[in-house]
């Protein structure tokens, strides 16, 4: 599939739906050891309460007014950003930190091959480009590469990015995504590869699209947005349609393949193209969970044939030779793969090829006329060869246990390419032959550490249910555990996304510190498929709390660190974490980075994309949802006189996901609420959003400033 059959957004990423947050300081400058004593003396923040009766409660939000976008709003923040610039640069290991981060961003970042005709794509960020360059090879893997694509000509700061991107069939044209200040609106434009330049077609409302070439590469299928004033404003995100393009034509004019007249307006929808190009596939879903898959052939105008529509679970679809191949976790929360005719493709005629495993099927690709078989066990990845038959032929080895990405080939070829990275490897490009099952380095990162001068473990933390729930714990080798060892403490728990081991470079520079990292594969993830998701999303959202809060006392007890010791962090859904982890259990914690967050889980889904996320958390609207988001919203649960962590709160001005409304809020009230002296920051950075695109320069300001913070905090 020319987007990968990825089980955790199965019919959704295998088509290439991309969905899925002017006072100086008072007082001298803190030392190395930690802050110092007495309260700091924050910038004002004015009290503006409105009170909403929901079902019959009342709910006090006293910072309502920092929702906005005025000058009062813009002004509060900058004295908020000045306040905690002048506290972090205040401490003295600072420009040590950012020599050691200049080196370490430095690692380039390689991608790995991808094959279209007789071209070979792939990306290389080199030093401290802002973005990873598109170069092309002309029919070998390691021939001469021409830079075909380059972000960093997009503007002179880096805040201009590639979104996303598509390439025809042979090779010879890529349409792809780029937008502004982190905005991710993002504009469609279509690049000649054999010239470099960009064709006179350009598509603007193509936010996060998805797009499916047809055969002859002279047109393609792609998901649109209205224009604003098209739809009530505010709702653009949500009517998106797919459309039709033929190179040349005016885009005004394309022609709509599907609409979503009568249909929830809310309703997801993407669009890919089979590996041998000859079916179209579609997805509609209103929930992360489910999804409706549609087929026809590529490039024609009949009608869509349903192959699942209102089943309980994800399905996404391939097609190879006159069958089709879907990847379902229905009937099987870890996934299964089926098969079905193109003519007759409903759930009657699917038959089972492969069974679904101990490990969850992450992802399915077609290569060398052989099924690719992406399984993740625990969170490892492992790479299995399949016949077409469903016959088991091989595992590929890994060199560690760590993460596999990016697998492709020609479904016709004879070679597949992967990337491979863990939390002390930097990404490294692996060449399967399938002539003669060799596979080889080809491509890698180099770096000035030994990662044989670190150790991970995988252990398993006991939940407050008694569920086992997995945790890595990364550390320099030998290190002496006396309890009293810096640790950092990350985590996601939700919308089925796995956290694996990758490789970071400010976790390296953590590591090289002394310090502790620890990654937990939380419930609401897909670490154990279906089942695992579902107990940590609506009703059963305090588990993955739960799960974190055992994480951290895992390592207090097994005298890794203490709670003086130990930091957290998260962020979007992982930064909804880090804040129910602030409230609830701010006894565990010393320290806390809760970037681009949600955290007025009452209001969450009024602003930006929050209504897509209602099948995951629930909606205030609703009484009985109401109850349990609540009793878990962090902004809801800020109880004054206690002493909470040292806290930095992120967001960007231009995150269209998360509105950086949640951080402004949160703290506004812990800066007023907290009985401790424990700085409680706010950092709003302008020209980005929630992270998608954002250029190394602004990654490496940003990594200073955070870790900088936790360093300063834990006394490193």
């Amino acid at each position: 599939m020319h987007a990968t059959c990825s089980s955790s957004t199965a019919g959704a990423s295998v088509l290439a739906l991309a969905l899925l947050l002017l006072p100086a300081v008072a007082g001298a400058a803190e030392s190395k050891a930690g802050p110092v004593s007495g309260r700091p003396d924050y910038p004002p923040t004015q009290v503006r309460a409105v009170n909403d009766t929901l079902h019959g409660t009342v709910i006090t939000d006293p910072y309502r007014w920092l929702e906005g976008d005025d000058e009062a709003v813009r002004a509060w923040t900058a004295t908020q950003n000045k306040f905690t610039q002048e506290r972090l640069a205040a401490w003295p290991g600072r420009a040590a930190l950012r020599a050691r981060f200049e080196k370490l961003f430095a690692i380039p970042d390689v991608g790995a091959p991808s094959v279209y005709g007789r071209r070979y794509f792939s990306t290389r960020r080199d030093g401290l480009q802002n973005h990873a360059v598109v170069y092309v090879r002309e029919g070998q893997f390691d021939g001469p590469a021409k830079p075909v694509l380059d972000p960093n000509t997009f503007s002179q700061d880096g805040t201009v990015a590639l979104d996303w991107r598509y390439t025809s069939p042979d090779g010879g044209r890529i349409a792809y995504g780029k937008s502004a200040g982190g905005d991710e609106q993002s504009t469609l434009y279509v690049r000649d590869v054999a010239t470099g330049r960009d064709l006179p077609d350009m598509i603007p409302n193509t936010a996060r699209a998805s797009v499916a070439w047809d055969p002859d590469g002279n047109g393609f299928s792609y998901t649109r947005h209205p224009a604003r004033g098209e739809v009530p404003a505010g709702q653009e995100v949500f009517h998106v349609k797919i459309y039709h393009h033929r190179i040349g034509d005016d885009p005004s004019k394309d022609v709509v393949v599907v609409g979503k007249e009568g249909r929830a307006f809310q309703e997801n929808l993407g669009v890919g193209a089979s590996a041998d190009w000859k079916w179209l596939f579609y997805s509609r879903s209103l929930d992360w969970a489910k999804n409706d898959l549609f087929v026809r052939a590529n490039g024609a105008g009949e009608p869509f044939r349903p192959v699942a529509v209102g089943l309980d679970g994800r399905v996404g679809g391939d097609g190879y030779k006159g069958t089709l191949y879907l990847l379902t976790n229905v009937n099987a929360p870890r996934y299964r793969v089926v098969t079905a005719p193109p003519a007759t493709p409903e759930p009657a005629n699917w038959k089972e090829l492969i069974p679904q495993q101990t490990g969850v099927m992450d992802g399915m690709d077609i290569i060398a006329g052989r099924i690719v078989l992406l399984v993740s066990e625990a969170a490892v990845s492992h790479v299995y060869l399949y016949s077409l038959d469903g016959k088991l032929e091989k595992e590929i080895p890994m060199p560690a246990p760590g993460t596999v990405t990016g697998i492709s080939g020609d479904p016709d070829g004879a070679e597949m390419f992967f990337r491979f990275d863990s939390f002390t490897y930097p990404g490294s490009i692996y060449r399967y032959d399938f002539a003669t099952g060799a596979l080889a380095l080809v491509d890698r990162a180099d770096a000035d550490f030994d990662p044989a001068d670190f150790e991970t473990r995988q252990v398993f933390a006991e939940s407050k249910d008694g569920t086992r729930v997995p945790l890595f714990v990364v550390y320099k080798r030998g290190l002496h555990l006396d309890g009293a060892r810096p640790a950092l403490l990350s985590g996601y728990g939700g919308f089925a996304v796995t956290e694996a081991p990758r490789f970071r470079a400010s976790v390296m520079a953590w590591l090289e510190h002394g310090g502790v990292f620890a990654s937990a594969c939380l419930r609401g993830g897909d670490e154990y498929g279906r089942e695992w998701h579902e107990a940590g999303r609506l009703g059963r959202k305090q588990n993955v709390f739960d799960d974190f809060h055992a994480c951290a006392e895992w390592l207090i007890g097994n005298r890794f660190t203490s709670p003086e010791k130990l930091a957290a962090s998260g962020g979007s859904n992982g930064g909804l974490l880090v804040g129910a982890a602030l409230t609830q259990r701010p006894d565990l914690f010393h320290a806390i980075l809760c970037q681009v967050p949600l955290l007025d889980m009452l209001r969450y889904d009024k602003f930006l994309i929050g209504k897509y996320w209602v099948p995951e958390y629930g909606t205030a609207d609703d009484a009985k949802q109401f109850e349990w988001l609540k009793a878990y919203s962090p902004y809801q649960n800020v109880k004054p006189g206690t002493k909470y962590p040292a806290t930095l709160f992120t967001a960007g001005e231009g995150d269209s996901r998360v509105h950086p409304l949640h951080a402004r809020k949160m703290a506004a009230l812990v800066q007023a609420q907290t009985g401790g002296d424990a700085p409680i920051l706010l950092r709003v950075e302008g020209k980005a959003g929630h992270g998608q695109g954002k250029p190394t320069s602004k990654r490496l300001d940003e990594a200073v400033d955070l870790y900088g913070f936790l360093m300063w905090q834990l006394g490193m």
